[in-house]
């Protein structure tokens, strides 16, 4: 298990912004589940946020396996932050690119932590590297569910992965 289990009088932060989000069909998503910051502190914060991903995912009209992939992300990225740096925060957002001939809708995951960093991203990347005893698959394998990836990283300065995953 992966970091402490959370105690009744310390409730996880969760930060819902305020903006609407138009969808294709005309309606748009309340502003508390158009984008949901959630502090990752335990296991049991990531269950709200992949929660929330599922729901906004589903919300859409999208297949329950695009939100199981959408899901399986915020799971990789939020217990990185666990494991590696105990702590930080993923924020999960509808977004559109409306530059497209027919727009895109996608969810958004940006998970921020103040950790130690990355030192090297490109083998962590191809996958089978893990510095926890794990089999190195997370990084790599959210890389392969999502359309858009960025890694922001330095060593002691923390890390911020960002991806994109446009919704058929």
């Amino acid at each position: 298990m992966i970091g402490p289990t959370p105690s009744p009088a310390t409730p996880p932060r969760v930060t819902p912004q305020a903006a609407a989000v138009p969808l294709s069909s005309g309606a748009s998503l309340p502003a508390y589940e158009a984008k949901l910051t959630v502090a990752i502190n335990v296991v049991a914060d990531i269950v709200i946020a992949r929660q929330h991903g599922r729901k906004l995912t589903l919300h859409t009209g999208c297949s329950s396996g695009e939100s199981t992939l959408v899901a399986t992300v915020i799971s990789e990225l939020a217990r990185n932050v666990l494991l590696y740096a105990k702590g930080g925060e993923i924020t999960v957002e509808k977004t559109r690119d409306a530059a497209q001939q027919i727009p895109l809708h996608g969810i958004r995951i940006a998970c921020r932590d103040k950790g130690p960093g990355i030192a090297d991203i490109p083998r962590v990347l191809q996958g089978g590297y893990s510095t926890s005893g794990g089999l190195g698959l997370g990084l790599s394998g959210v890389r392969k569910i999502v359309d858009e990836f960025d890694i922001e990283t330095g060593v002691g300065k923390g890390t911020t992965v960002t991806v994109t995953k446009w919704l058929r």
